[in-house]
């Protein structure tokens, strides 16, 4: 192998695959990363063997090559380079690579590619091509609502679901339930529902922020893999298999028998809230909320607060339209301030059919967004 690129393009792609290696692992090799010369680029993989990322970036390559080195010390190594042209010499005896950059000059001991474990190759299965934009979208209002802990591996994903040109996903985690439902550009012959693992998906997020070319999506013939490709880039994940818990029949519930619906402003609304979790810290995180309609008018105020016995307490009112009768709820001050955190319109909505059911969130101007979450019990 003999190439050179530069340092930048070097550490952004090192950067982006080693999301992708393993920390802590009984299988030594995938601490490191594939380094190989592809039709002219240069090509850069790692994989934890839940999730492996391929990226591409541009180099002149004058000799044909392939190896494997620890990913950390060599992205530490061309981090703390000056920013110029970095020449790559491997040899094979013992196997190692040369990186030159400047007065810099580093030998860096490595493996041969072929024991590296194989990037996962999907084809063969069904596929769908989504905007990268409504894919952010539906992934920032969903992923933080899986479940973090693996008593119950289904909520640990997210459920995507397509049927024709249409897009759902869901997260859940017990507590809370978050669906994004969006129209996509192609249609699919037949549906798809999957569940991908929400470590996966967080890490293709972070790819999505500065990309604008769709997202091509396709599934293994197995229905074990998903691969996500986009420019330069592939993320191929494992899937989940389980039954996930059917979100539309508890949106169906949730929302039946509505006896208050409320608009408020919604940077009113989390600014009010974040000041109750001050104090609901020291009272197992419970808020409280009380919506009171003004009698024949269209208006109403949310009274918000929170009580910590030793601390001391907090309360504030904001005005919005309430249609219904009086109600009371309280939630854990997290998944309040996640709910209205991930919004993003101007006004919010509030749905209640009791204190002891769950409280439905929904953006004003949207139907693509909705999110449950069940109240706290406590003593009005």
């Amino acid at each position: 192998m003999r190439v050179s690129c530069l340092q930048e393009n070097l550490a952004k792609g090192l950067g982006i695959v080693g999301r992708a290696v393993a920390t802590r692992t009984t299988l030594p090799i995938t601490q490191n990363v594939l380094i190989s010369t592809d039709q002219g680029r240069l090509k850069l993989a790692a994989t934890n063997l839940e999730i492996a990322i391929t990226t591409w970036i541009g180099a002149n390559v004058e000799e044909e090559g392939s190896i494997s080195v620890p990913a950390r010390l060599l992205s530490e190594f061309v981090n703390s380079l000056p920013s110029d042209t970095i020449d790559i010499v491997g040899s094979d005896s013992p196997k190692s690579i040369q990186v030159k950059c400047g007065t810099f000059d580093a030998k860096i001991n490595g493996t041969d590619a072929e024991e590296f474990p194989p990037i996962p190759s999907v084809s063969g299965g069904l596929g769908f091509t989504a905007p990268s934009k409504i894919l952010k979208a539906a992934l920032d209002r969903t992923i933080f609502a899986a479940a973090t802990e693996e008593s119950r591996p289904v909520l640990t994903g997210i459920k995507i679901e397509i049927e024709s040109d249409k897009l759902t996903l869901a997260a859940a985690d017990g507590f809370r339930l978050a669906v994004y439902s969006a129209e996509i550009e192609t249609s699919v012959k037949e549906p798809i529902g999957v569940i991908i693992p929400s470590r996966s998906l967080n890490e293709l997020n972070r790819f999505l922020s500065d990309k604008e070319q769709p997202v091509e999506i396709m599934f293994s013939d197995n229905n074990a893999q998903v691969m996500f490709k986009m420019e330069d880039l592939e993320l191929v994940s494992q899937l989940i298999q389980g039954n996930f818990p059917p979100f539309a029949e508890l949106l169906a519930d949730a929302t039946k028998d509505t006896q208050c619906k409320a608009e408020f402003k919604l940077t009113e609304f989390l600014g009010a809230a974040k000041v109750a979790s001050i104090f609901a810290r020291d009272s197992s995180g419970i808020i409280r909320l009380e919506i009171k309609p003004v009698e024949e008018q269209d208006v109403g105020q949310l009274t918000i607060s929170a009580k910590a016995e030793e601390i001391g307490e907090n309360t504030s009112q904001i005005d919005g339209k309430v249609d219904g009768q009086e109600s009371k709820i309280a939630f854990n001050s997290k998944y309040l301030l996640d709910v209205l955190g991930s919004i993003g319109t101007e006004k919010v909505m509030l749905e209640t059919s009791g204190p002891s059911r769950a409280g439905v969130f929904r953006p004003t101007d949207s139907e693509n967004y909705v999110h449950l979450v069940m109240p706290m019990f406590v003593q009005w």
